[in-house]
């Protein structure tokens, strides 16, 4: 399974004609079915979709529907473990501990790989390698 990161999903609505290129890309991504999530990429999610400053912002029920869609995926909980592997990573990588909640749930649910933009390609944290999914997207 990919983990996927709240930017994949936040491209995934985009309507920017600047972003049009990884708005195709996500959506396509978010058609495959090895995919998971966590509870906080939802919630990153929900807060940014919903944002009242945010350029054509979502309604509570279009965000919530998009988030009842994408619990076909496995999604990682918010544990005890996890937030105290997630502190460990930070510190240990000097990375922010929200990159790093996302890189441990990504293990908990046994994934090798986060598709994200935001951290770094390429980069691996100790098993779980980081993939940006636009490098070759505009």
């Amino acid at each position: 399974m990919r983990f996927v990161d709240t930017n994949v999903l936040l491209y995934a609505i985009s309507t920017d004609p600047g972003e049009a290129g990884k708005a195709t890309a996500a959506r396509a991504l978010l058609d495959s079915t090895d995919l998971a999530l966590s509870v906080q990429v939802l919630q990153e999610f929900y807060v940014q979709a919903t944002r009242a400053t945010r350029r054509q912002a979502l309604s509570h029920e279009q965000a919530s529907l998009l988030v009842e869609a994408w619990l076909r995926f496995p999604v990682q909980e918010i544990t005890v473990p996890v937030m105290q592997a997630a502190a460990a990573t930070a510190h240990r990588s000097r990375i922010s501990y929200w990159d790093a909640a996302v890189v441990e749930a990504a293990r908990a649910l046994g994934c090798t790989t986060v598709l994200s933009e935001d951290l770094s390609d390429g980069r691996d944290y100790a098993g779980v390698r980081i993939e940006n999914p636009f490098r070759t997207t505009r």
